[in-house]
């Protein structure tokens, strides 16, 4: 019943910026949380920033002071703001939606950083 789609990824220097997008249409709760996950060959799915609706965020540490991510809830859009990568960054992202006892995901968007 509900639907994310990403964008933003790509192919970037180290130092570069790239801003990620997650829109998501069907049955969203206003209490909805929203999330960016990252993964890596080999590696667990690793969450690494989430966003409640009123605002108030979580980061893992290995991002903070770099990532930000905000959400329009008007637009039922999520976005993870990513300065100073590095290419301990490049993973593939996934955007998360939790509500109720369900969990939604996107079909990832591939960041890659190059040295």
């Amino acid at each position: 019943q509900v639907q994310l789609v990403e964008s933003g990824g790509g192919l970037v220097q180290a130092g570069d910026s790239l801003r990620l997008s997650c829109a998501a249409s069907g049955r969203i709760f206003s209490f909805a949380v929203m999330g960016w996950y990252r993964q890596t060959p080999g590696k667990q799915r690793e969450l690494v920033a989430s966003i409640r609706s009123r605002g108030s965020s979580n980061y893992v540490d290995s991002v903070k002071g770099r990532f930000t991510i905000s959400r329009d809830n008007g637009k039922n859009t999520v976005y993870l703001q990513m300065n100073s990568l590095n290419p301990e960054d490049t993973a593939t992202y996934y955007c998360n939606l939790r509500q109720l006892n369900d969990d939604y995901w996107g079909q990832g968007t591939q960041v890659t950083v190059s040295s």
